[in-house]
């Protein structure tokens, strides 16, 4: 199992625990899990925050 699937677990328990239920819950599963699965994928390498960060830049 690689380290982004154990992100992404990892960030839907979190969601369980965090979510009070409906429209809401919903939404804090889905954003913690997509948190959960990037810092997995981060950790194995498949992730570079720092290209979202950086400009294309100029020329």
């Amino acid at each position: 199992m690689t380290s982004s699937t154990i992100g992404l677990l990892a960030g839907l328990l979190l969601a369980v625990a965090a979510a009070a239920g409906g429209f809401t819950g919903f939404l804090v599963a889905l954003v913690l899990g997509a948190i959960g699965f990037a810092v997995g994928a981060y950790r194995d390498g498949n992730f570079d925050p720092e290209s979202l960060l950086r400009g294309r830049g100029r020329g």
